[in-house]
């Protein structure tokens, strides 16, 4: 977290916004008492919608058969 005056905030503007770009945070103060919180403002995620990916993927019945015994050995790290 960087302080600056209100002055050096003036000044410095556009360092002080690449730095909360970056994910940083500035307080500006008025005579060591802190008046202003410069942070990055959350970016909002899309609205998940269930079904999106309706037909575009096709997941066979094999996809549900139990695996041969030697993937399965390999995938839990057995070595029998």
């Amino acid at each position: 977290m960087t302080r600056v005056t209100i002055h050096e905030a003036k000044t410095h503007l556009s360092r002080l916004l690449e730095e909360v770009e970056k994910g940083g945070e500035v307080v500006i103060s008025r005579r060591d008492k802190p008046i202003a919180r410069l942070v990055p403002i959350e970016q909002k995620q899309p609205e998940r919608k269930p079904g999106r990916m309706k037909g575009l993927i096709d997941i066979g019945p094999e996809f549900f058969e139990p695996l041969p015994e030697e993937e399965l050995r390999l995938c839990e790290g057995r070595d029998d």
